[in-house]
Parts: structure tokens; sequence; C-alpha cells
């Protein structure tokens, strides 16, 4: 599993206010952080490798971790150990994180944030569990912040019934695709109540197919705009059918960013050659499908119990939205959240 820490040059060792870690969570499943996060949203550098504007390295140290294994610069020599639930992937983290703090006394001092963003927050909320977990028992030396989820995959059946009177209230489907919508949508929550979770995920692929179909391509990360228009999707819009299913991760192939160089040719070229330690027949991003193909049965699970599980265990955890996000609607995660005990 491939990782990448920045320590802050603006980093104050101070016993009362001791300076934070973050590691980022990216979504997909089958995005990398390493690569996406890390050149394309939070990190010091853009992929032309000139300095961001913004980074949130200059208020924490920043933790990338290409997760789960198969993701970017992560890799697996045998299919079967492709994690096929969130609690694998956070089984493997949380190894990381035991081989990474409980030798290192200055990362044990820093308090450790979890952010999270779409398929991530499922991610998040797993680990954050297992995290409080291996400290308890003495497994894990870290001090554990918190968790902050934006935008994130907690609930996709609240999602889902979101997409339909949302497109509908801003004219991008009419009665006709609305209703389509919402008749999927029940036949989503129908096969979620009845643990047919793979079966969710295909028919969750058929909504997507028919809101495009009837909203004149729709884009699915900010519905003011078209998918043609948006840099992001535009990028994977031609896919195979055996990629179509895998929207929730279109942007693994992304040159969405301020910068003019594409994130895949940066990390299969430069960063690559600079690291020196990546395999031969390893490339970045190779084995993303297979991440996403052996989460099918996963994808669908919401995660609610879970954060509130964390919210009962003392762990503070932060939810935040961008209103213009169709996949992780506001709407939906309203919904979800009106369901925390």
């Amino acid at each position: 599993m491939f990782w990448w820490l920045y320590r802050s040059p603006n980093r104050v060792d101070n016993g009362s206010t001791p300076w934070p870690t973050v590691l980022w969570l990216q979504g997909g499943p089958g995005a990398s952080g390493v690569g996406i996060g890390n050149f394309q949203e939070v990190g010091p550098l853009d992929t032309d490798l000139k300095p961001r504007n913004s980074t949130w390295l200059q208020k924490v140290d920043l933790l990338f971790v290409d997760n789960p294994v198969g993701t970017g610069y992560s890799f697996v020599e045998d299919n079967t150990l492709f994690v096929k639930t969130d609690e694998e992937a956070a089984a493997d983290l949380t190894a990381l994180l035991i081989a990474l703090y409980n030798k290192n006394t200055a990362l044990q001092k820093s308090p450790l944030f979890l952010v999270a963003e779409s398929y991530g927050g499922k991610y998040a909320v797993t680990l954050g569990l297992s995290i409080v977990k291996a400290v308890k028992s003495g497994e894990l030396k870290l001090k554990f912040g918190g968790i902050a989820c934006g935008n994130s995959w907690i609930s996709a059946e609240d999602f889902v019934f979101a997409w339909g009177p949302l497109l509908r209230d801003v004219s991008r489907l009419d009665s006709n695709g609305e209703a389509k919508s919402n008749s999927l949508a029940e036949k989503i929550k129908q096969q979620i109540a009845n643990g047919q979770y793979e079966d969710a995920t295909n028919t969750w692929s058929q909504l997507e197919d028919a809101i495009l179909t009837n909203s004149n391509n729709v884009d699915f990360y900010n519905f003011l705009l078209d998918s043609a228009d948006d840099p992001v999707s535009a990028t994977t819009l031609m896919s195979s059918d055996t990629i179509r299913m895998r929207k929730y991760a279109r942007y693994l192939s992304s040159k969405a960013s301020s910068s003019t160089g594409s994130v895949d040719d940066l990390m299969n070229g430069m960063i690559r050659k600079k690291l020196g330690i990546i395999p031969k027949d390893v490339s970045w991003g190779g084995q993303s499908d297979q991440v996403f193909t052996a989460l099918a049965g996963d994808f669908m699970k919401p995660r609610i119990d879970e954060v509130d599980q964390l919210l009962s265990l003392g762990v503070n955890v932060t939810i935040y939205s961008g209103q213009l996000d169709l996949i992780c609607a506001t709407k939906g995660t309203e919904a979800w959240v009106e369901k925390l005990k």
C-alpha cells in the first residue's frame, strides 16, 4: 500500500496546540488520493508541479494513501486480495497506521483527522471505528482528532431518492423523467432492504443512464452543467460499457484542474521516475477498475449506523456538502443525517 506524507513548512510543535495531521481519503472506489487529492485538490503542487495558490499544507501535515489496495500506486499480485468490504479496507489502513505511528513519537503527538470525499466517507467512518478500537486495545499509538466527510456516499438510498426531485426543481428533468428516476430509486430501496447489494449497484447504473438520457446529459458533479461542458466528465464519457458502470469513479482519468497537465501522465511519468520504487509491471491506476468491481457488493450498503457509533463514542464528526453536486446531493445528505439517533 503506497502512502505519501508531507510535513508543513509552517509546522509549529506546541504542546498546548499540537500541529494536526490530515489523512485524505479519496472516493471512487478506486480513485487515488496520492494523485488526485494531492495534485488536483489540496496538496502543495498542481499537475504542472507548480505551487498551488492555496494548499491545506499551510495549516496541517498531509498524509495521502492510495486506498484500498489496487488504487493508484497500491497494488495486489493476487486478485483474491482486492478488498470486498469497507471493513477490509479499514483493516488494511489500520495496519498501515500501526506501522507508521507506533515507532514515530512525532506523529503520535500530532492529532490525526480523517478527511474524506465521496466514497471516501464510507472508508472514513469504518476506519474511524477501527482506529478507536485499535487505540483502546493499545495496538495503535495515535491521537485521534476526528472525521470530516464531504459530499460522502454514506447512504446510497437517500441520494438516489434525491436525484429526481432535485433535477425536476432545476428543470433538468420533466415529470416523465422524474417518474423514471423515482421508479428506479424505489427498486434500489427494495434491493437494499433485501440485502441484494450487487443488484442495487447494477440498478444504480441503470438509474444514472436514465437520468443522463432524460436530462440531456446533466453533469453529475455540477448539475448546472452538461457533462460535455465539464472537464471532469468530458474525459470519460466515451468509456466502454464495462467501465461506464463505474460512473462514480469517472474522475479517475480526469484532467480537470487549473493546470494544463494530466494527472495520469504525471503519475506514470515524472513522479514514477522520481520515486524510483514502483515495480516495473505496476502503473498508477492500473487496477482501479478492479477495485470498484471487488467492492460492488458493498458499494450500496449504508454506513449511517457507523456514524452513530462514532458519535456515541465521542468522536467529532463533521458533515459538509457542496450544493451543486448531484451524485452526493445535499438533499440526500440532509435525509440521511435526519436518520441519525
